[in-house]
């Protein structure tokens, strides 16, 4: 069993920079695949970007590309989502997720576990 916890939510201005975390409980964390999907209101849950257990291999939705980083911590159970250059577009819920599966992992099905949500809204 896996929990998440997301954190590092915020409202900020367009062009502003936000990191969030995702802490993770569970002694397997280094072996999960993890993704960030997000969700606004009234659309479906979109994936965000992923990262592989060994972090060779990061994956992305091209909307984010060049401003979104992806990256963890197995020491400290952690994912992180590093968001750079927001856009209004970018407003919604953030979950981070945590898969058994390995590869890149765009479908929220094919994911087992999921944090609460951290809601980021971006002004224009």
């Amino acid at each position: 069993q896996v929990q998440l916890v997301e954190s590092g939510g915020g409202l900020v201005q367009a062009g502003d920079s936000l990191r969030l975390s995702c802490a993770a409980s569970g002694r397997t964390f280094s072996t999960y695949t993890m993704g960030w999907f997000r969700q606004a209101p009234g659309k479906e849950r979109q994936f965000v970007a992923s990262i592989n257990w060994g972090i060779a291999y990061t994956s992305y939705t091209d909307s984010v590309k060049g401003r979104f980083t992806i990256s963890r911590d197995n020491a400290k159970n952690t994912v992180y989502l590093q968001m750079n250059s927001l856009k209004p577009e970018d407003t919604a819920v953030y979950y981070c997720a945590a898969a058994v599966a390995v590869g890149v992992l765009r479908d929220y099905n094919t994911y087992d576990y999921w944090g609460q949500g951290t809601q980021v809204t971006v002004s224009s």
